[in-house]
């Protein structure tokens, strides 16, 4: 009790004094030298992902040595990311959220995902600059744009050994807690036994690889997606009439004065930035491990089609959350929180029916999310070291701490997972800050090509030959 107490007073400096003013401003800064790309390329980022084009082209770009390319498609790329994004945070973080920070928290998570858009935008694009080839695959992220692109290997071990433990660990294990509090509230399921089954299924999966993780992660995320968004509208617009009266709440609590006067606004901002960053992951440095995967023409392709995962999962996701939460008339005090919150408001509009619908919504979105960040842990071991032992030693382990997570308290996987997640943001941002001008230059040079009316690819001989230093690709 006493270590926790120090954690939990640790976290609420590390996110009330810290890492709120630090994203906005990264989020701010890469908006504006981007000319505001997440807005200005919306249309192109729907091509890129849903036309075809940065797929069809990859396929029909043959490597330079006559090699096959080693990577997953754009959208594969995209699913893995988004099996990540999609999970806990948008069913029960949404729910804390309100309940800890009050309506107007929503409002700060849209303005996180319509600016961290940008600095997603950014990671991604570095990613894919400085990926290497792997075995399997290509491979890369914020660890190897810190070797390479800083050249800094030791801060690159840094972030790797705190990804590794903050996603492929602690994460996992907050996934797993949330799944085994909804079946136990639906059901009656034993912790115990959901998370022995859990762990099981794990292994089985992960063993496969990246490729087996993309496959699974592509089928599972638009079916979850799609069927959520559905009951969500329909939740809507049967309290239409209720719609404006919940919009004005938001804006109330997020910028009102008996808010203000209350400390309200703090902790609506602070709760609005801390789970819309545990839920969309922009400026984390998670995402980038899964764009540098994606076999693409361009960096840029796949930095825009990350961006775009932000508004799906905050935009989209989170506020039908949101929505269905404010509009139910579920108690706000504190006596239902998390996912539970979520089970009530749905139970409230739909019936029980809802509790089966959410609890399996759950279950998918949590274990995509575990499987999403098992490969960031992966990537994370390759770049530390080659050896086939500490592999499968961490496979190992992951599916032991997804068992833990059955066990252990909500407060307790929250504060863990807290903690981890903003270190581990602290390092990233530390590192694409200097190198974010290489990522506007390769923007500069996609549009370009573009407003020439050219399929856009990137060589790094148009690159002046010290912007090409640690690049191994792109011939």
């Amino acid at each position: 009790m006493v270590m926790m107490k120090y954690f939990e007073t640790f976290n609420d400096f590390l996110w009330g004094y810290l890492l709120v003013g630090l994203l906005a401003a990264c989020a701010l800064y890469f908006s504006i030298r981007s000319g505001f790309v997440q807005f200005r390329l919306f249309p192109q980022m729907c091509r890129l992902l849903f036309g075809g084009e940065a797929n069809k082209a990859v396929k029909e770009a043959p490597a330079a040595d006559g090699k096959s390319k080693k990577g997953i498609s754009s959208f594969q790329a995209f699913a893995v990311s988004l099996a990540s994004r999609v999970g806990t945070g948008n069913l029960a973080g949404v729910a804390s959220a309100i309940v800890v920070g009050g309506p107007g928290a929503v409002f700060w998570m849209w303005v996180m995902a319509l600016f961290g858009a940008a600095t997603s935008f950014v990671e991604s694009t570095l990613a894919q600059l400085y990926k290497i080839k792997g075995k399997d695959s290509f491979v890369g992220g914020p660890a190897y744009y810190m070797q390479f692109g800083l050249g800094k290997r030791w801060m690159g071990i840094i972030f790797a050994v705190l990804i590794t433990l903050t996603f492929g660990l602690a994460n996992s294990m907050m996934q797993t807690n949330t799944i085994c509090s909804a079946l136990e509230n639906s059901f009656g399921f034993k912790p115990v036994i959901t998370g022995i089954a859990l762990a099981a299924l794990t292994c089985l999966i992960i063993f496969g690889g990246i490729r087996s993780i993309s496959r699974v992660s592509s089928v599972i995320v638009p079916i979850m997606a799609v069927g959520y968004l559905l009951l969500a509208v329909f939740v809507v617009l049967t309290n239409f009439t209720k719609i404006p009266d919940v919009i004005a709440l938001i804006f109330r609590s997020a910028f009102g004065w008996e808010q203000a006067v209350g400390g309200g606004i703090g902790a609506a901002v602070m709760q609005g930035f801390r789970r819309g960053l545990f839920s969309n992951e922009a400026g984390e440095g998670s995402a980038p491990n899964a764009a540098a995967v994606a076999d693409v023409n361009h960096p840029v392709e796949q930095g825009l089609v990350q961006a775009l995962g932000v508004f799906v999962d905050t935009l989209v996701v989170c506020s039908c959350t949101a929505f269905i939460i404010l509009v139910s008339g579920a108690p706000l005090d504190g006596t239902l929180d998390g996912i539970n919150l979520t089970q009530g408001a749905l139970q409230n509009e739909v019936g029980g029916a809802a509790v089966l619908f959410v609890t399996l919504a759950i279950l998918f979105f949590a274990f995509s999310s575990v499987l999403g960040n098992t490969y960031y842990g992966e990537a994370n071991i390759r770049f530390m070291s080659g050896k086939k032992w500490l592999m499968t030693a961490y496979r190992v382990f992951v599916c032991v701490m997804v068992f833990l997570g059955s066990l252990v308290s909500l407060s307790t996987a929250w504060t863990i997972i807290d903690i981890m997640m903003g270190l581990l943001t602290l390092c990233n941002l530390i590192a694409i800050v200097p190198l974010s001008r290489r990522a506007f230059m390769l923007l500069k040079d996609y549009v370009g090509q573009l407003t020439a009316g050219k399929q856009p690819a990137f060589h790094k001989t148009s690159l002046d030959a010290k912007e090409q230093t640690g690049i191994s690709l792109w011939d």
